[in-house]
């Protein structure tokens, strides 16, 4: 496949959206053009980002310039929308799930269906649902970037049952303390 040049790509975008004109559909013709002004800021966002990345002119490249491409998230959803990202699948899981808050275990990845199971490795506070919600939401989040082969995920049942959150409050008012309802004085 031979690459393509800005010229060429912007004529064939001019000629697509001229054939819609010719239709005499100006919504469609709006539409068009509002997806082409979003594409070209989704990539020339990437494309910013590799510059700022790799440094900018006159600047000392970084040492490892792949690395920081691969690991920033815009540039690895570019790299893999388009089939060009160099890391496997497991490699790429991993990155994803590093750089989340909360510590998960990759507890295995059924490619038939996309989903990955994960078991979360520490307790992050109260043990309320919405606290594991949003942990699944953040792998979710990171693996659409870096691993967009993972349409679901499954967080296991917590192993140990975390403790309850623990209500600390007034006593009411005239309660008496504890071991001094038979007179006992403290």
């Amino acid at each position: 496949m031979s690459a393509v040049t800005a010229e060429q790509a912007g004529r064939r975008v001019e000629e697509v959206l001229d054939r819609l004109a010719e239709k005499g559909d100006a919504e469609a013709v709006a539409a068009a053009e509002d997806l082409v002004r979003v594409l070209m800021e989704f990539y020339g966002s990437g494309l910013a980002r590799v510059v700022e990345l790799l440094g900018r002119p006159g600047a000392r490249p970084p040492a490892e310039p792949l690395g920081a491409l691969l690991a920033d998230e815009l540039v690895a959803s570019l790299l893999n929308l388009h089939g060009l990202h160099p890391d496997d699948l497991p490699t790429r899981i991993e990155r994803a799930l590093s750089g989340l808050p909360q510590p998960v275990r990759n507890s295995g990845f059924d490619t038939a269906s996309g989903v990955l199971r994960l078991g979360v490795e520490a307790s992050s506070g109260c043990g309320c649902p919405s606290t594991r919600e949003a942990t699944r939401q953040a792998a979710l989040d990171a693996l659409a970037c870096f691993a967009p082969e993972v349409t679901g995920v499954e967080l296991e049942p917590a192993g140990d049952r975390e403790p309850a959150l623990l209500q600390i409050g007034a006593r009411p008012p005239g309660a008496a303390k504890a071991g001094t309802a038979s007179g006992e004085a403290r």
